[in-house]
């Protein structure tokens, strides 16, 4: 009876256990993979919000809307900072997988994170003012993904950082660029929103010590 209490005890117990821990790390996964979802869901648009019209949009003209109005290169920073989001989310994600040095899966989750809620901001002041987005990135950015899929350890590293602090600079100019000439107060308040997002981004990517004078062209 001792040895039949003993096959059912405390090792029998643990043993049990690991199956449901190894389910949480599957349902951990899945989440993140069902938030990706979400995020990447395709945004075909809709109709102008109360106070906007269409008239110019489809030709690249400025239009009316209630907060002013809405320029070209303003409806550019609303797509140009989805497309950022389209690949640099998914980047984030590979990077806790793939990359070497701790940090790099630090910053890498952090990135992810954030461009989860600047995408919702964008996509909510899309709607906002009726500018349609795209739901996938532009060829470069594709390229990018593609690259760093064949990287490995310190490659992939200096890889990731190179690619990612580059595209951070380029948007981080046009930002500031539609932050000084809009006169759209939506765009304005939004510019300002992704400014933040941009240049702490552009900080998590020099902390890994990899950012070199490539990256800053």
């Amino acid at each position: 009876m001792r040895k039949k209490r003993g096959s059912y005890g405390f090792a029998g117990a643990r043993k049990r256990r690991r199956p449901a821990r190894g389910l949480l790390a599957l349902a951990a996964v899945a989440a993140v993979g069902a938030a990706l979802v979400v995020v990447l869901r395709p945004v075909y648009g809709t109709a102008p919000a109360d106070g906007a019209t269409a008239d110019g949009a489809r030709d690249g003209g400025t239009t009316q809307t209630r907060w002013g109005p809405l320029s070209a290169l303003d409806r550019s920073l609303l797509v140009k900072v989805r497309q950022a989001g389209l690949w640099e989310m998914p980047a984030g994600q590979q990077a806790q997988q793939r990359a070497a040095s701790p940090r790099v899966k630090e910053v890498g989750a952090m990135i992810m994170q954030q461009h989860m809620q600047l995408d919702a901001d964008t996509r909510l002041t899309a709607q906002r003012l009726g500018v349609l987005l795209p739901n996938e990135p532009n060829g470069t950015q594709q390229s990018y993904l593609r690259e760093m899929s064949t990287k490995f350890g310190a490659d992939y590293d200096r890889t990731w950082v190179l690619r990612l602090r580059s595209a951070h600079g380029q948007v981080f100019g046009i930002i500031a660029k539609v932050r000084a000439q809009t006169q759209n107060t939506e765009i304005r308040a939004f510019a300002e929103r992704g400014m933040k997002f941009v240049n702490t981004h552009m900080s998590l990517l020099e902390s890994t010590g990899l950012v070199d004078k490539n990256a800053l062209h």
